[in-house]
Protein backbone atom coordinates (compact mmCIF):
# COMPACT_ATOMS: atom_id res chain seq x y z
CA UNK A 1 0.00 0.00 0.00
CA UNK A 2 1.61 3.40 -0.54
CA UNK A 3 2.16 5.21 2.04
CA UNK A 4 0.78 8.83 2.62
CA UNK A 5 3.43 11.80 3.66
CA UNK A 6 1.87 12.63 7.41
CA UNK A 7 2.18 17.04 7.19
CA UNK A 8 0.17 19.51 8.89
CA UNK A 9 -1.45 22.53 6.81
CA UNK A 10 0.81 25.57 7.10
CA UNK A 11 -0.99 28.08 9.65
CA UNK A 12 -1.72 25.39 12.11
CA UNK A 13 0.21 24.65 15.49
CA UNK A 14 0.89 21.49 16.72
CA UNK A 15 2.98 20.85 19.76
CA UNK A 16 5.29 17.69 21.20
CA UNK A 17 3.47 16.65 24.45
CA UNK A 18 5.96 18.95 26.93
CA UNK A 19 5.21 21.82 24.75
CA UNK A 20 1.08 21.28 25.18
CA UNK A 21 2.08 20.42 29.01
CA UNK A 22 3.14 24.17 28.87
CA UNK A 23 0.54 25.43 26.69
CA UNK A 24 -1.99 23.93 28.76
CA UNK A 25 -0.82 25.34 32.51
CA UNK A 26 -0.65 28.97 30.69
CA UNK A 27 -4.32 28.20 29.46
CA UNK A 28 -5.17 27.06 32.97
CA UNK A 29 -3.82 30.40 34.54
CA UNK A 30 -5.79 32.43 32.64
CA UNK A 31 -9.07 30.56 33.17
CA UNK A 32 -7.86 30.57 36.96
CA UNK A 33 -7.48 34.27 36.45
CA UNK A 34 -10.62 34.68 34.97
CA UNK A 35 -12.55 32.61 37.25
CA UNK A 36 -11.17 34.96 40.29
CA UNK A 37 -12.93 37.73 39.26
CA UNK A 38 -16.37 36.22 38.82
CA UNK A 39 -16.43 35.35 35.06
CA UNK A 40 -18.71 32.70 33.85
CA UNK A 41 -17.75 30.52 31.51
CA UNK A 42 -19.30 29.95 27.82
CA UNK A 43 -18.46 27.14 24.89
CA UNK A 44 -20.10 28.58 21.34
CA UNK A 45 -19.74 26.22 18.25
CA UNK A 46 -16.89 26.32 16.16
CA UNK A 47 -19.50 26.18 13.19
CA UNK A 48 -22.37 28.52 12.61
CA UNK A 49 -25.01 29.23 9.82
CA UNK A 50 -23.40 31.71 7.30
CA UNK A 51 -25.87 34.29 7.74
CA UNK A 52 -25.44 34.34 11.47
CA UNK A 53 -22.08 35.08 12.09
CA UNK A 54 -21.53 37.24 8.95
CA UNK A 55 -24.14 39.59 9.96
CA UNK A 56 -22.06 41.88 11.06
CA UNK A 57 -18.98 40.72 8.53
CA UNK A 58 -17.57 42.82 5.60
CA UNK A 59 -14.08 43.82 3.91
CA UNK A 60 -10.94 42.05 4.79
CA UNK A 61 -13.01 39.64 7.32
CA UNK A 62 -14.96 38.20 5.28
CA UNK A 63 -12.63 37.17 3.25
CA UNK A 64 -10.63 35.71 5.54
CA UNK A 65 -13.84 33.04 6.87
CA UNK A 66 -13.63 29.72 6.14
CA UNK A 67 -17.00 28.93 4.48
CA UNK A 68 -18.35 26.34 3.03
CA UNK A 69 -21.91 24.14 2.26
CA UNK A 70 -22.96 20.69 3.66
CA UNK A 71 -26.22 19.64 2.21
CA UNK A 72 -28.47 22.72 2.09
CA UNK A 73 -26.50 24.33 4.94
CA UNK A 74 -24.37 27.36 4.26
CA UNK A 75 -21.62 26.94 7.01
CA UNK A 76 -19.07 29.41 8.18
CA UNK A 77 -16.25 28.50 10.66
CA UNK A 78 -15.99 31.69 13.25
CA UNK A 79 -13.32 33.68 12.97
CA UNK A 80 -13.16 35.27 16.44
CA UNK A 81 -15.22 34.93 19.77
CA UNK A 82 -17.08 38.31 20.09
CA UNK A 83 -19.60 37.60 17.52
CA UNK A 84 -20.77 34.71 18.88
CA UNK A 85 -20.94 36.03 21.83
CA UNK A 86 -22.95 39.11 20.42
CA UNK A 87 -25.26 35.93 18.80
CA UNK A 88 -25.58 33.90 22.48
CA UNK A 89 -26.56 37.16 24.32
CA UNK A 90 -29.50 37.96 22.15
CA UNK A 91 -30.29 34.43 21.52
CA UNK A 92 -30.50 33.84 25.44
CA UNK A 93 -31.43 37.12 26.37
CA UNK A 94 -34.33 36.16 29.08
CA UNK A 95 -32.16 33.69 30.27
CA UNK A 96 -29.25 35.53 31.42
CA UNK A 97 -28.90 37.96 34.31
CA UNK A 98 -26.75 41.19 33.58
CA UNK A 99 -24.25 42.63 33.97
CA UNK A 100 -23.75 39.35 31.76
CA UNK A 101 -19.68 38.62 33.04
CA UNK A 102 -18.61 35.88 30.54
CA UNK A 103 -15.19 34.39 30.04
CA UNK A 104 -14.38 32.25 26.93
CA UNK A 105 -11.14 30.17 25.76
CA UNK A 106 -11.22 28.66 22.64
CA UNK A 107 -10.25 28.19 18.66
CA UNK A 108 -11.07 30.46 15.70
CA UNK A 109 -10.14 30.50 12.18
CA UNK A 110 -8.94 33.02 9.67
CA UNK A 111 -7.74 31.99 6.37
CA UNK A 112 -5.49 34.48 5.87
CA UNK A 113 -1.19 34.25 4.73
CA UNK A 114 0.41 31.79 7.19
CA UNK A 115 3.41 34.04 8.69
CA UNK A 116 5.91 33.24 11.88
CA UNK A 117 3.79 33.85 14.28
CA UNK A 118 0.29 33.73 12.88
CA UNK A 119 -1.84 31.14 12.20
CA UNK A 120 -4.91 30.35 10.83
CA UNK A 121 -6.25 28.00 13.53
CA UNK A 122 -5.58 29.73 17.11
CA UNK A 123 -7.09 29.94 20.81
CA UNK A 124 -8.35 33.20 22.27
CA UNK A 125 -8.75 33.66 25.57
CA UNK A 126 -11.40 36.39 25.93
CA UNK A 127 -13.49 38.53 28.74
CA UNK A 128 -16.21 40.80 28.37
CA UNK A 129 -19.09 42.35 30.95
CA UNK A 130 -22.43 43.53 28.61
CA UNK A 131 -24.88 45.20 30.34
CA UNK A 132 -28.25 46.62 29.11
CA UNK A 133 -28.62 50.23 27.92
CA UNK A 134 -25.36 51.55 29.92
CA UNK A 135 -22.37 50.49 31.30
CA UNK A 136 -20.25 51.52 34.47
CA UNK A 137 -17.10 53.01 33.32
CA UNK A 138 -15.88 51.36 36.19
CA UNK A 139 -15.94 48.35 34.20
CA UNK A 140 -13.55 49.89 31.99
CA UNK A 141 -10.94 50.32 35.08
CA UNK A 142 -11.54 46.76 35.95
CA UNK A 143 -10.05 45.45 32.56
CA UNK A 144 -6.72 46.85 33.50
CA UNK A 145 -6.58 45.34 36.22
CA UNK A 146 -7.79 41.61 34.88
CA UNK A 147 -4.57 42.24 32.90
CA UNK A 148 -2.49 42.80 35.57
CA UNK A 149 -3.12 39.90 37.45
CA UNK A 150 -3.30 37.31 34.78
CA UNK A 151 0.06 38.59 33.22
CA UNK A 152 1.66 38.30 37.27
CA UNK A 153 -0.52 35.01 37.09
CA UNK A 154 1.88 34.05 34.45
CA UNK A 155 5.10 35.64 35.27
CA UNK A 156 5.45 38.42 33.26
CA UNK A 157 6.67 40.95 35.61
CA UNK A 158 7.47 43.99 33.23
CA UNK A 159 4.90 44.93 31.44
CA UNK A 160 2.78 47.76 30.75
CA UNK A 161 -1.14 48.31 30.06
CA UNK A 162 -1.58 51.48 27.49
CA UNK A 163 -5.31 52.93 27.88
CA UNK A 164 -7.01 55.58 25.75
CA UNK A 165 -10.89 56.48 24.72
CA UNK A 166 -11.67 56.58 21.07
CA UNK A 167 -14.02 59.59 21.78
CA UNK A 168 -11.16 61.75 22.39
CA UNK A 169 -9.90 61.33 19.04
CA UNK A 170 -13.08 61.27 17.45
CA UNK A 171 -13.85 64.26 18.88
CA UNK A 172 -10.23 65.56 17.95
CA UNK A 173 -11.30 64.79 14.46
CA UNK A 174 -14.53 66.15 14.39
CA UNK A 175 -12.75 69.78 16.01
CA UNK A 176 -10.45 69.66 12.45
CA UNK A 177 -13.98 68.74 10.95
CA UNK A 178 -12.60 65.34 9.66
CA UNK A 179 -15.72 63.39 10.86
CA UNK A 180 -16.08 61.71 7.46
CA UNK A 181 -12.31 60.78 7.31
CA UNK A 182 -12.15 59.43 11.19
CA UNK A 183 -12.53 55.52 10.80
CA UNK A 184 -9.58 55.65 7.84
CA UNK A 185 -7.32 58.19 9.91
CA UNK A 186 -7.72 55.75 13.20
CA UNK A 187 -6.41 52.86 11.01
CA UNK A 188 -3.58 54.53 9.61
CA UNK A 189 -2.71 56.05 13.27
CA UNK A 190 -2.90 52.89 14.87
CA UNK A 191 -0.04 51.68 13.21
CA UNK A 192 2.45 54.55 13.91
CA UNK A 193 4.95 52.30 16.54
CA UNK A 194 5.27 49.80 13.36
CA UNK A 195 5.56 51.88 10.23
CA UNK A 196 7.01 55.66 11.91
CA UNK A 197 5.58 58.62 11.76
CA UNK A 198 7.08 59.76 8.51
CA UNK A 199 5.00 56.87 6.82
CA UNK A 200 1.91 57.72 8.66
CA UNK A 201 1.99 61.22 7.81
CA UNK A 202 2.15 60.03 4.31
CA UNK A 203 -0.66 57.80 4.15
CA UNK A 204 -2.91 60.58 6.08
CA UNK A 205 -2.05 62.81 3.20
CA UNK A 206 -3.17 60.56 0.50
CA UNK A 207 -6.28 60.68 2.66
CA UNK A 208 -6.52 64.32 1.22
CA UNK A 209 -6.35 65.59 4.91
CA UNK A 210 -4.43 69.25 4.70
CA UNK A 211 -1.04 69.33 6.00
CA UNK A 212 -1.82 71.27 9.04
CA UNK A 213 -4.46 69.39 9.50
CA UNK A 214 -2.24 66.11 9.44
CA UNK A 215 0.22 68.07 11.80
CA UNK A 216 -2.25 68.68 14.57
CA UNK A 217 -2.87 65.31 14.64
CA UNK A 218 0.17 64.00 15.10
CA UNK A 219 1.63 66.39 17.68
CA UNK A 220 -1.79 65.67 19.39
CA UNK A 221 -1.25 61.72 19.68
CA UNK A 222 2.59 62.24 20.58
CA UNK A 223 1.87 64.62 23.68
CA UNK A 224 4.29 63.41 26.59
CA UNK A 225 3.95 63.10 30.17
CA UNK A 226 2.98 61.19 33.08
CA UNK A 227 -0.98 59.91 33.32
CA UNK A 228 -1.50 63.00 35.50
CA UNK A 229 0.74 65.62 32.86
CA UNK A 230 -1.27 64.40 29.77
CA UNK A 231 -4.63 64.41 31.16
CA UNK A 232 -3.83 68.63 32.23
CA UNK A 233 -2.22 68.92 29.04
CA UNK A 234 -5.71 67.64 27.24
CA UNK A 235 -7.87 69.86 29.24
CA UNK A 236 -5.87 72.82 28.42
CA UNK A 237 -5.95 72.17 24.36
CA UNK A 238 -9.47 73.25 25.52
CA UNK A 239 -11.27 71.68 22.17
CA UNK A 240 -14.50 72.88 22.40
CA UNK A 241 -16.50 69.59 21.33
CA UNK A 242 -18.73 67.51 23.19
CA UNK A 243 -17.53 63.85 22.42
CA UNK A 244 -14.13 65.07 23.30
CA UNK A 245 -14.99 66.59 26.62
CA UNK A 246 -17.04 63.12 27.34
CA UNK A 247 -14.00 61.03 26.37
CA UNK A 248 -11.79 63.20 28.54
CA UNK A 249 -14.03 63.23 31.57
CA UNK A 250 -14.27 58.96 30.94
CA UNK A 251 -10.44 58.81 31.05
CA UNK A 252 -9.84 60.77 34.08
CA UNK A 253 -12.51 58.60 35.85
CA UNK A 254 -10.55 55.55 34.27
CA UNK A 255 -7.21 56.25 35.30
CA UNK A 256 -8.69 57.29 39.08
CA UNK A 257 -9.98 53.83 39.52
CA UNK A 258 -7.40 51.37 38.02
CA UNK A 259 -5.09 52.21 41.16
CA UNK A 260 -7.80 50.87 43.52
CA UNK A 261 -8.05 47.15 41.68
CA UNK A 262 -4.59 47.14 43.14
CA UNK A 263 -2.45 48.32 39.54
CA UNK A 264 0.65 49.65 40.53
CA UNK A 265 1.06 53.32 38.34
CA UNK A 266 4.39 51.74 36.71
CA UNK A 267 1.69 49.40 35.23
CA UNK A 268 -0.48 51.97 32.64
CA UNK A 269 -0.10 54.34 30.97
CA UNK A 270 -1.91 57.11 28.83
CA UNK A 271 -1.43 56.77 25.11
CA UNK A 272 -3.34 58.97 22.71
CA UNK A 273 -1.57 56.59 19.96
CA UNK A 274 -3.53 53.51 20.73
CA UNK A 275 -6.42 53.38 18.42
CA UNK A 276 -7.33 49.81 17.80
CA UNK A 277 -8.15 49.63 14.11
CA UNK A 278 -11.86 47.15 14.82
CA UNK A 279 -14.85 49.66 13.73
CA UNK A 280 -16.92 48.84 17.16
CA UNK A 281 -14.65 49.90 19.23
CA UNK A 282 -16.38 53.41 20.94
CA UNK A 283 -14.71 54.27 23.81
CA UNK A 284 -12.03 53.33 26.41
CA UNK A 285 -9.48 50.96 24.53
CA UNK A 286 -6.38 48.86 25.53
CA UNK A 287 -3.26 47.26 24.40
CA UNK A 288 -0.26 45.43 26.45
CA UNK A 289 3.26 45.38 25.70
CA UNK A 290 6.31 43.43 27.62
CA UNK A 291 8.17 46.10 28.40
CA UNK A 292 11.52 44.65 27.07
CA UNK A 293 10.29 42.91 24.10
CA UNK A 294 7.88 45.36 22.42
CA UNK A 295 8.43 43.37 19.30
CA UNK A 296 6.43 40.78 20.27
CA UNK A 297 3.40 43.54 19.60
CA UNK A 298 0.66 43.75 22.01
CA UNK A 299 -0.01 40.58 23.66
CA UNK A 300 -3.87 41.44 25.14
CA UNK A 301 -5.95 44.33 23.79
CA UNK A 302 -9.72 44.92 23.79
CA UNK A 303 -11.88 48.05 24.90
CA UNK A 304 -15.71 49.27 25.16
CA UNK A 305 -18.72 49.53 22.47
CA UNK A 306 -21.81 50.71 22.49
CA UNK A 307 -24.09 48.52 20.65
CA UNK A 308 -22.58 44.78 20.71
CA UNK A 309 -25.98 42.91 19.27
CA UNK A 310 -27.61 45.23 16.83
CA UNK A 311 -27.34 42.60 14.15
CA UNK A 312 -29.38 40.50 16.02
CA UNK A 313 -31.92 42.45 18.63
CA UNK A 314 -33.38 45.57 19.13
CA UNK A 315 -31.75 45.77 22.71
CA UNK A 316 -28.90 48.11 22.97
CA UNK A 317 -26.14 45.28 24.51
CA UNK A 318 -23.40 47.80 25.50
CA UNK A 319 -20.10 46.19 26.63
CA UNK A 320 -16.17 46.34 27.13
CA UNK A 321 -13.83 43.59 26.65
CA UNK A 322 -10.06 42.09 26.49
CA UNK A 323 -8.48 39.19 24.39
CA UNK A 324 -5.22 37.51 24.87
CA UNK A 325 -4.38 35.31 21.19
CA UNK A 326 -2.80 32.71 23.22
CA UNK A 327 -1.36 30.53 20.55
CA UNK A 328 0.34 33.58 18.89
CA UNK A 329 1.88 34.44 22.57
CA UNK A 330 2.52 31.04 22.90
CA UNK A 331 4.62 30.54 19.73
CA UNK A 332 6.63 33.72 20.54
CA UNK A 333 7.50 33.41 23.98
CA UNK A 334 8.80 30.10 23.11
CA UNK A 335 10.81 31.30 19.89
CA UNK A 336 12.38 34.02 21.67
CA UNK A 337 13.42 31.54 24.90
CA UNK A 338 11.12 33.54 27.70
CA UNK A 339 9.28 30.04 28.26
CA UNK A 340 10.56 26.60 28.72
CA UNK A 341 8.80 23.64 28.41
CA UNK A 342 10.27 21.24 30.70
CA UNK A 343 8.00 18.99 31.98
CA UNK A 344 7.74 15.73 29.62
CA UNK A 345 4.86 14.18 31.91
CA UNK A 346 1.99 14.94 33.42
CA UNK A 347 2.70 11.89 36.04
CA UNK A 348 4.34 12.73 39.60
CA UNK A 349 4.65 9.07 39.77
CA UNK A 350 5.78 6.08 37.64
CA UNK A 351 4.42 2.41 39.09
CA UNK A 352 7.51 -0.37 37.93
CA UNK A 353 6.20 -3.90 38.65
CA UNK A 354 9.45 -5.94 38.54
CA UNK A 355 7.10 -8.97 36.56
CA UNK A 356 3.70 -10.11 35.14
CA UNK A 357 2.00 -9.93 38.04
CA UNK A 358 0.36 -6.55 37.78
CA UNK A 359 -2.43 -6.84 40.19
CA UNK A 360 -0.99 -4.81 43.27
CA UNK A 361 0.95 -2.44 41.11
CA UNK A 362 -2.36 -1.13 39.43
CA UNK A 363 -4.30 -1.31 43.63
CA UNK A 364 -1.45 0.71 44.57
CA UNK A 365 -1.75 3.15 41.45
CA UNK A 366 -5.49 3.52 42.45
CA UNK A 367 -4.41 4.73 46.26
CA UNK A 368 -2.29 6.78 44.81
CA UNK A 369 -4.72 8.92 42.23
CA UNK A 370 -7.56 8.67 45.38
CA UNK A 371 -5.15 10.83 47.14
CA UNK A 372 -4.68 13.26 44.14
CA UNK A 373 -1.41 11.83 42.82
CA UNK A 374 -0.91 11.63 39.06
CA UNK A 375 0.13 7.96 38.46
CA UNK A 376 1.46 5.95 35.40
CA UNK A 377 1.34 2.17 35.88
CA UNK A 378 4.39 0.60 33.22
CA UNK A 379 2.16 -2.20 31.97
CA UNK A 380 5.07 -3.44 28.97
CA UNK A 381 6.64 -6.65 30.28
CA UNK A 382 10.36 -5.18 29.84
CA UNK A 383 13.71 -5.56 31.62
CA UNK A 384 13.57 -3.60 34.64
CA UNK A 385 16.53 -0.95 32.53
CA UNK A 386 14.78 -0.45 30.03
CA UNK A 387 11.71 0.61 32.71
CA UNK A 388 14.04 2.85 34.70
CA UNK A 389 15.18 4.24 31.00
CA UNK A 390 11.35 5.46 30.15
CA UNK A 391 11.20 7.26 33.53
CA UNK A 392 14.20 8.76 33.09
CA UNK A 393 13.50 9.96 29.36
CA UNK A 394 10.18 11.62 30.59
CA UNK A 395 11.70 13.44 33.81
CA UNK A 396 9.24 11.53 36.41
CA UNK A 397 10.56 12.74 39.74
CA UNK A 398 9.32 9.21 42.09
CA UNK A 399 9.18 5.39 40.18
CA UNK A 400 7.56 3.12 42.86
CA UNK A 401 9.09 -0.55 41.85
CA UNK A 402 6.93 -3.55 43.22
CA UNK A 403 8.30 -7.05 42.99
CA UNK A 404 7.49 -10.51 44.84
CA UNK A 405 8.67 -9.30 48.14
CA UNK A 406 6.97 -5.93 47.99
CA UNK A 407 4.00 -7.36 47.75
CA UNK A 408 4.34 -10.03 50.21
CA UNK A 409 4.78 -6.92 52.82
CA UNK A 410 2.18 -4.84 50.69
CA UNK A 411 4.89 -2.12 50.88
CA UNK A 412 6.04 -0.40 48.21
CA UNK A 413 10.29 0.60 47.14
CA UNK A 414 9.88 4.28 46.46
CA UNK A 415 12.41 5.78 44.57
CA UNK A 416 13.37 9.74 43.76
CA UNK A 417 14.99 10.05 40.63
CA UNK A 418 16.85 13.08 41.13
CA UNK A 419 18.56 12.33 44.31
CA UNK A 420 18.55 8.64 43.95
CA UNK A 421 17.47 8.06 47.59
CA UNK A 422 15.60 4.76 47.31
CA UNK A 423 13.03 3.26 50.98
CA UNK A 424 10.73 0.63 51.36
CA UNK A 425 7.81 2.43 52.98
CA UNK A 426 4.42 1.56 53.74
CA UNK A 427 1.56 2.85 50.63
CA UNK A 428 0.40 5.71 53.40
CA UNK A 429 4.26 6.32 54.04
CA UNK A 430 5.00 6.43 50.54
CA UNK A 431 1.94 9.13 49.50
CA UNK A 432 3.34 11.02 52.58
CA UNK A 433 6.53 11.25 50.98
CA UNK A 434 5.24 12.71 47.60
CA UNK A 435 2.57 15.04 48.37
Amino acid sequence: MEKVTPKTLPGFLELLPKEQILFNELMDKIRHSYEKFGFLPLDTPILELSEVLLAKAGGETEKQIYRFTKGENDLSLRFDLTVPLAKYVAEYYHDLSFPFRRYQIGKVYRGEKPQKGRFREFYQCDIDVINENELSIATDAEMPSIIYHTFQELGFGDFTIFINNRKILNGLFASLSLDKEATEILRVIDKIDKIGEQTVKKELLTLNIPENKVDKILEFIQIQGTTEEKIEKLKQLNIQNEMFQKGLEELVEVVKYIPLYGVPKENFKIDLKIARGLDYYTGTVYETFLNNYRELGSICSGGRYENLADYYTDKKLCGVGISIGLSRLFYKLNEMGLIEAKKKTTAEVLILPMDDKLDYSLEVGTKLREKGINTEVYLENKKIKAKMKYADRLGIKYTIVIGEEERQEEKVTLKNMETGEQEKLTIEQAIEKIK
